[in-house]
């Protein structure tokens, strides 16, 4: 059997790149993609390499990288066209084969395993691929390349991005030489928190993980000490699946205040408009969904408070007064008084809204019948030809919102 040949391609800091490659006047100069610093936004989205010489860093706040870098030059980012050229990018990639599995906006997989009698080696490939990539948008790419996922993921994050040619096939039988001495926080899918408990057990590495006795993983953390144990030996079977994200467990959204809201009446306003915009999204998507969760942090950052509490529903719903009934229920039964920087509300345990219990004592088919018609408007005219009138308080969040993606700029 021909093993596995799995790409993981990522764009150099793929937002900042964007912005240069559109603006010449940007090319020899520190670039800084960032939210806006007025609505709590000012943090440093993508940093191109000449900022990040100065020690900038991805997720910092902006006053900070300014601090170390005051000549940068700071974009707003531009959401619509970023998510527009990563489209881009993927067309370029389906060129190449059809197994493309996005996993985040700058980095996607690639399975060329049936790719190489058209397009050559897996070496070769990945250099056609970053310079169709640079030919097309001026984007400079980097590739990993391994027999997983996994290790596509780390030969990318570790190796490629740090020689010259933005390319590093981390082969299997290389593991123990080229991967097992890296720190055990390098490895792929152990954060912080998981980093110090297998530092208190002694792992300091990746392969002292690797090495490490798989019962006592087991016995420790169950599956999840056994996936640890297969992903430090090279071991991961998940296929490059491009419906991978077709199906989703919950849908939600959560918002950071532009201020403390310390009042009930205040927190209402956005609690409102987020389960709507849930909603929506179920809709478009054609979810319901079995389960309402609230969850909201206080604006204390040396004293952490808030809460995340759930409640299952009688009935799957995608209405947004049935899911603001209970996420106001949950706010109130668990709210402690505090002032909240942030909320959010998803909706989860997800169904097809093709089928759902009808019921006696109201008519909800006239109700998703208004909430439907309201989402053509939107799709039609945008979020902001139809808002509800609490939106238009101080408090209210929909306008702002409505020119954004993600929270940024379009």
């Amino acid at each position: 059997m021909q093993d596995k040949v799995i790409f993981l391609v990522d764009m150099q800091s793929f937002y900042a790149s964007v912005e240069k490659a559109d603006n010449p006047y940007l090319r020899n100069k520190p670039v800084i993609v960032s939210g806006d610093p007025e609505r709590r936004s000012g943090v440093v989205l993508a940093a191109c390499p000449l900022a990040k010489r100065f020690g900038v860093k991805n997720a910092e706040r902006l006053w900070e990288a300014q601090q170390k870098c005051p000549q940068a030059v700071v974009v707003r980012p531009r959401m619509q066209h970023y998510l527009h050229v990563s489209s881009a990018i993927t067309d370029i990639f389906m060129r190449f084969t059809d197994l493309v599995e996005p996993y985040s906006i700058d980095e996607q997989f690639m399975d060329v395993t049936g790719s190489q009698q058209l397009f050559g080696a897996p070496w070769e490939i990945a250099e056609k691929i970053q310079i169709t990539i640079m030919k097309e948008t001026n984007i400079y790419s980097r590739v990993g390349i391994g027999n997983s996922k996994t290790i596509a993921k780390m030969a990318c994050d570790h190796f490629a991005k740090r020689n010259d040619s933005g390319i590093f096939f981390l082969k299997q039988d290389e593991l123990p030489k080229v991967l097992w001495p890296l720190p055990i926080h390098k490895m792929f899918m152990v954060g912080s928190r998981m980093s110090r408990h297998l530092e208190k057990m002694g792992i300091r590495t990746i392969g002292q993980l690797a090495q490490f006795p798989l019962a006592r993983l087991k016995a420790k953390w169950g599956i999840n000490g056994e996936v640890l144990w297969l992903i430090a030996n090279g071991h991961d079977n998940s296929p490059v699946n491009p419906t991978t994200h077709d199906q989703q467990k919950a849908i939600g959204h959560q918002m950071t205040l532009p201020y403390d809201y310390d009042t009930r009446d205040q927190i209402l306003v956005p609690l409102l408009e987020i389960s709507e915009l849930v909603c929506q999204r179920s809709r478009a998507k054609g979810y319901m969904g079995w389960v309402v969760s609230v969850g909201c942090a206080g604006a204390d950052f040396d004293n952490p408070t808030g809460f995340h509490r759930q409640m299952k529903l009688l009935d799957p719903t995608n209405l947004t007064k049935e899911v603001y009934r209970v996420a106001t229920l949950l706010f109130d039964r668990h709210w402690d008084g505090l002032p909240i920087r942030r909320i959010g509300v998803t909706l989860s345990q997800l169904q097809s809204d093709k089928e759902y219990q009808l019921s006696f004592f109201n008519n909800r088919e006239e109700e998703f019948a208004l909430e439907r018609a309201v989402d053509r408007m939107k799709e039609k005219y945008g979020n902001s030809i139809i808002m509800r009138a609490s939106s238009l308080k101080s408090a209210g969040q929909a306008r702002d919102r409505a020119s954004k993606i993600g929270g940024h700029y379009k």
